[in-house]
């Protein structure tokens, strides 16, 4: 192989065989690329809080946090191996991560920890919404395979929001 062919492939689209139609392609990899920015912001986020809890409930909020980033992590080399096998590409840099994320960051010197769980609730609030209407496209475009693996990280998100919902209950005044 020359180095002109060389550089071809280096730039060719991957050819994934699919059933799938090529718009269908494009829309799904690119809500699960925004996805799974958003999973990777959230996991840095949520070890960040790990890292930085501290008070008198430090030990279950540390562990509690440390199990919630092991998950969210889980479902990243999933979410980029479903666009690959669609035949899509996904992200390349931590850059990529920045520009497409809706997570937003938090780099305040000091978080209390009950507002580490107030925004993580709401984190995974969101995601799972925006995991929902993931979940829509698919639907859409018959791509079951991804659908179905939304189905999981949506009721994984779900349990999240509520651990930190009620883990942060204790401290709220009665209504």
């Amino acid at each position: 192989m020359n180095n002109r062919d060389s550089k071809a492939l280096r730039i060719a689209p991957p050819e994934t065989p699919t059933d799938l139609k090529p718009n269908a392609v494009r829309d799904t990899a690119g809500a699960l690329n925004i996805l799974l920015a958003d999973m990777l912001a959230l996991y840095v986020k949520t070890k960040n809080f790990h890292w930085h809890v501290s008070g008198p409930h430090f030990r279950d909020y540390h562990l509690l946090l440390d199990e919630q980033a092991d998950q969210i992590f889980a479902t990243t080399d999933a979410i980029a191996e479903r666009v690959r096998k669609i035949g899509g590409t996904t992200l390349r840099s931590i850059g990529h991560v920045g520009r497409l994320q809706r997570v937003l960051d938090n780099d305040a010197d000091f978080v209390t920890p009950l507002d580490m769980l107030a925004e993580l609730r709401d984190d995974n609030k969101q995601l799972a919404a925006n995991l929902r209407e993931a979940h829509g496209l698919c639907d859409e475009h018959g791509d079951v395979a991804s659908a179905s693996l939304l189905e999981i990280w949506i009721d994984e998100a779900e349990r999240r929001t509520w651990f930190l919902f009620e883990a942060s209950r204790h401290a709220e005044s009665p209504k």
